[in-house]
């Protein structure tokens, strides 16, 4: 009997977990075990684990095997655990030192000829290892540059099944891989090209100032994707820990740029309006995979024709987008992605939709309500600025004087507002004036009652709900954060009110 132990992970969401691969070799009929609830893809790897260490020029052992997925009790998903399959087999045949093998973390999948091929999730499968005390982890090349954004740990990268058994038995070391300087990405269209649309353009800077979600509307033409588009190069560039949660995510779902192992910009997800629930927030029938809202985290979803979505797959978002994460449970178990992502809703006044605005419209007052009424009031209750945007008249597109403000100029506002706000929030944990809570914004920092008179008149008559004027006070902020001020003012209140109750025409 032999017997050999070595290491790979499984994914839980963003969360890497360690799985302890054992392999037995015992007398009798040559037959192959997998326990531990492998699914299918799992299954398979012992006929690519077969093929790969036949053509690697070794005997795969005609013995009773018997191998071993520990914790038994989680499920094992995809075909990460093949290198790490197929290096325990050969240490228990003897044919590497099991020694060398016990502290290991392999992590790969295995291509019938012995080549070592790209697997998703190695970056927090790496986090994982690193936290578990391991020091040493086996990847394809194609993902040593994702596996060395994590410190504390050494990546050994390799092509082939071959050059990590050659590494094994001491006869050719893999050296220690070395992540090459990246070139900064290009930058993203400009705030410049944008002509006209002044209230369109303060409203996706004070969205970037304070992280507020936003709701354009307004006729074809009228710039609502170009507006959404150019939203994201307001944003400052992600720190290092927002940094690995979204390119851990990317990592799951097979999304990261290559020759891009990091992803330092905040990040635009525009899903078709024919998404499904799944593809918007997060599922599948196998391995539970991030949706759009989740590979937005810390970056921008865009829902372009919003109320062509189904309206019930819309009104999944409401509580991720107040929680900041979402939980997607299945029969064989659940996964949690963060997704604090800014939600931006652009939307045509009605079916028509003709580029001359309402003057064109062709619709009669009930196709328009019902046209609007897709979008759900608890939904819409959730965006803190809504913008209506005018047709772009001739003179402001041939005639217009002088060239508009671009991307830099107003993330630089941006960036100061946010310094500002930081400052003011320091200890609390919270970053941004949309995170604030109710209770706190209203205790700690409290707004004098003069200048919220336009306010709790609104919150009287029912134009506001408690949530709203919650909403409209962090918006306030955000508008003094952006004019350098200690505290919101009644021009600031008036204007964060004006942003929130402006509808669609009827």
């Amino acid at each position: 009997m032999a017997l050999a132990r070595t290491w790979s992970v499984g994914l839980a969401g963003v969360q890497g977990a360690m799985v302890e691969v054992e392999v037995d070799l015992a007398p009798g009929v040559p037959t192959v075990a997998l326990v531990g609830l492998p699914d299918a893809v799992v299954r398979q790897s012992v006929d690519r684990v077969r093929a790969a260490v036949v053509n690697a020029g070794h005997d795969f052992p005609l013995r009773r095997v018997t191998i071993g997925l520990s914790p038994a009790a989680m499920p094992k998903q995809g075909s990460g655990f093949d290198l790490a399959l197929a290096v325990a087999v050969l240490a228990a045949a003897e044919v590497l030192p099991v020694g060398s093998v016990r502290d290991l973390v392999l992590l790969g999948e295995l291509g019938l000829d012995g080549s070592l091929r790209a697997v998703r999730g190695v970056l927090p499968a790496a986090l994982a290892a690193a936290r578990a005390g391991h020091r040493q982890v086996v990847v394809p090349r194609e993902n040593a540059d994702e596996a060395d954004l994590v410190e504390g740990i050494e990546v050994l990268a390799a092509a082939t099944l071959g050059q990590v058994i050659a590494h094994l038995r001491g006869a050719a070391a893999l050296p220690p891989h070395e992540r090459a300087p990246v070139a900064p990405p290009p930058p993203g269209p400009d705030l410049a090209d944008v002509v006209g649309q002044a209230a369109g353009r303060r409203a996706v800077e004070v969205a970037a100032a304070g992280g507020h979600h936003v709701f354009l509307t307004g006729p074809p033409g009228a710039g609502k994707t170009m507006l959404a588009e150019r939203l994201p190069g307001l944003l400052p560039p992600l720190d290092e820990q927002a940094a690995l949660e979204v390119t851990a995510i990317a990592s799951i779902a097979g999304t990261l740029p290559p020759g891009a192992p990091l992803v330092t910009r905040p990040t635009f997800e525009a899903p078709h309006h024919s998404a499904t629930m799944a593809a918007l927030v997060g599922g599948g029938s196998g391995q539970i995979r991030p949706g759009a809202l989740c590979r937005a985290h810390r970056g921008v979803l865009f829902l372009d024709e919003a109320p062509e979505f189904p309206r019930a797959v819309l009104d999944t978002l409401r509580q991720p987008l107040e929680r900041g994460s979402v939980t997607i449970h299945r029969a064989n178990g659940s996964a949690t992605f963060p997704c604090r992502a800014q939600l931006v809703l652009a939307a045509n006044p009605c079916p028509c939709a003709s580029a001359a605005g309402d003057t064109a419209c062709t619709c009669s007052p009930l196709e328009r309500r019902r046209y609007q009424s897709r979008l759900s009031g608890p939904l819409l209750d959730r965006i803190d600025l809504r913008v209506t945007l005018p047709p772009v008249t001739r003179a402001a597109w041939l005639d217009g004087v002088g060239r508009p403000e671009s991307t830099a100029v107003v993330a630089a506002r941006v960036r100061a507002a946010r310094a500002a706000a930081a400052e003011r929030l320091a200890g609390t944990g919270l970053a941004l004036n949309s995170q604030v809570p109710g209770r706190l914004l209203r205790d700690r920092w409290p707004v004098a009652r003069s200048s919220l008179a336009l306010a709790e008149r609104a919150l009287e008559r029912g134009a506001l709900s408690v949530r709203g004027f919650d909403r409209v006070l962090r918006v306030a902020w955000t508008l003094a954060d952006l004019a350098g001020r200690v505290t919101p003012g009644p021009d600031q209140v008036a204007e964060a009110l004006g942003l929130r109750l402006q509808r669609v025409a009827a």
